[in-house]
Order: structure tokens, then C-alpha cells, then sequence
């Protein structure tokens, strides 16, 4: 048997012994016998010629070999399955308008990858993108103004806070795409007002402040409220390039992502304050009771792809 026409049935059963460490509960989990998975994972050993696990007193254990095959057939696996989503998607004929809340630069978000899969997957979706901070886009979410969004932070949290603004906030669905950090930036030069300082003394300083809906506005406000802090605020942007502008012509402070903090302090000497940070999380989201809808179904499986690249 040659390697390259393997079956999809034996990966499924390499995947499910590998995960379970046993034969008897992979066979359950596959709705088959134990004889007929241990028949596949000789199938397998044979045709890659490779052993595959090792018996324990315990059960039984990948070997390296195993080891190091595990992740490909899972990406094969999962290959099948986006196959067969799409495939499913073209019969039944999925089709209509998809609007987009998008935050930040398209490439933070791959937004021009998760366009391609969309696109790949079904040809007759036609994505309308709205661009805007992290609070206008969950504020469209809630008023049903677009169907789901890119967002920063807990979607789901936020929105309960606005319950107390509005009759109440519907359950969201999200998935956390990356994980992040915000630095505190300041101006070349400003190293002994920032390095080892804390948010007390931080916030003495100028800073560039941002509306109230943006994502740095927000998650600064939950950090200071607590603390019984204010910002000294000289200047209000609403986009991330003009505030580092205006950190780079030593206006005051701000909030930088840390990719773009560690750029900006090798290239242009901004500083990168050491004692504070803030994490937070990049997520796509939309209203639970809409998860189910092929054009919103369409749009997770084609983000999963993307940002599988």
C-alpha cells in the first residue's frame, strides 16, 4: 500500500487510539469493535512501515515515530472535514449578505485570508465590512446592525455591561483567536519618567487619550477604575497609527500592542514602560441565537481556516 493513498479510516482510528491510549475506548468512540480498530492500526503500521505505538501495562503509548505523525493526520483529518463542509455548503447553496464589524489593520485581524476562505468556501455570500473600534462593532452586534465581528477583550462581559444602559444584552457567541499583550509607549527620551515606574506615576503623565468606545479607553478603565486613577489627558485620537505619531513627536503616553510597541522602540525609540501591561484577547464573535445561520456557520468554518494558515 502506498503511503500517499492511506485511508481516511485508518488516520481516524491512528487519531482516536492516540488520544484515548486505548483500543477498547477508541473503539467506542468510533462506533466500532475492538478487533476492527486494531485490524486499521495494522493497516496503518503497515503501509507507513513505521511502528506506530508502543504496549504498556497501561495501555498504549505513541511512539516517536507515532508521535511525530500525530499532528499530520490530524490536519488531514480536519482537511476532510473542511472538504466536506464546503462541499455540503455548494449543494445546499448558501448564499446572501454577510456584514463584518472589523477592527485594527487587516493583517493583525488576516482579514484578507478569512475574505479568501469565505469567498473559496461560498461564492454566493457577499461580505459587507464595517470598520470600527472594538465598541462600535459590539454595539452594531447588539443592535443587529452587522452578524458578527472581530472584537478585543470579553465580548461577552461588555455587553452585559451595557445591560444597565439598555433593557439587556443577548447571549454572545465567541472564539478567541490570539492572545495579547498592551504596552505603555511614551516618547524617545522619557525613560526615567517610565522605566520601573507603576500606574500611579504613570498616569501623572501626558497621555493620548482615545473616545470611550475604543478598546485602549476601555480596557485602561479597568485597570484604573479600581486603582481610583485618571489619566492626564492632552490629546484624543481614535486611531492607533496617529496616537504612535504623537508618541514619536513627544506628545505623552499611550497604549501599543506589543508587536507594534517592540517595532516602534527598535526603530524609533519609543519607550516601552517595564512595570505595567494589560492582557487581552482577540476575538471574532456574534449573537448566540445566530451561530446557526448558514452565512454565519460559513463564516467561522472560513476564519478556522484562515487562521490555520
Amino acid at each position: 500500500m502506498n503511503a500517499r493513498l492511506i485511508e481516511p479510516r485508518l488516520l481516524q482510528a491512528f487519531v482516536a487510539v492516540a488520544r484515548e491510549g486505548s483500543v477498547s475506548r477508541a473503539a467506542q468512540k468510533l462506533f466500532l469493535s475492538q478487533p476492527a480498530v486494531s485490524l486499521q492500526l495494522k493497516e496503518l503500521a503497515e503501509a507507513t512501515k513505521l511502528e506506530l505505538f508502543i504496549r504498556t501495562s497501561s495501555g498504549l503509548l505513541l511512539s516517536r515515530d507515532g508521535a511525530a505523525l500525530l499532528a499530520h493526520a490530524e490536519r488531514a483529518l480536519a482537511g476532510l472535514a473542511d472538504f466536506s463542509q464546503a462541499a455540503q455548503r455548494m449543494t445546499s447553496g448558501v448564499h446572501g449578505t454577510l456584514r463584518i464589524g472589523t477592527i485594527l489593520d487587516p493583517e493583525f485581524t488576516r482579514l484578507g485570508a478569512f475574505l479568501h476562505e469565505l469567498v473559496s468556501l461560498a461564492p454566493e455570500i457577499e461580505p459587507e465590512l464595517q470598520h470600527g473600534t472594538s465598541g462600535v462593532v459590539l454595539a452594531k452586534l447588539l443592535a443587529d446592525e452587522i452578524d458578527a465581528g472581530f472584537y478585543i477583550g470579553d465580548a461577552q462581559a461588555d455587553a452585559a455591561a451595557l445591560a444597565t444602559r439598555q433593557r439587556g444584552a443577548p447571549s454572545l457567541y465567541s472564539e478567541v483567536l490570539t492572545e495579547f499583550t498592551y504596552r505603555v509607549v511614551a516618547p524617545p527620551g522619557w525613560g526615567p519618567q517610565v522605566l520601573g515606574k507603576d500606574w500611579a506615576s504613570l498616569v501623572k503623565l501626558p497621555w493620548i487619550s482615545t473616545p470611550p468606545q475604543s478598546v485602549h479607553s476601555r480596557l485602561l478603565s479597568q485597570v484604573l477604575g479600581p486603582l481610583g486613577l485618571q489619566q492626564h489627558r492632552v490629546a484624543v485620537v481614535d486611531q492607533e497609527p496617529s496616537m504612535l505619531a504623537l508618541v514619536r513627536a513627544g506628545v505623552g503616553l499611550s497604549l501599543a500592542r506589543d508587536l507594534d510597541a517592540l517595532r516602534e522602540s527598535q526603530s524609533e525609540g519609543l519607550v516601552v514602560a517595564d512595570k505595567v501591561s494589560i492582557a487581552t484577547a482577540l476575538v471574532f464573535t456574534c449573537k448566540a441565537v445566530a451561530r446557526d445561520k448558514p452565512v454565519v456557520t460559513t463564516a467561522w468554518d472560513a476564519l478556522a481556516r484562515a487562521w490555520r494558515r
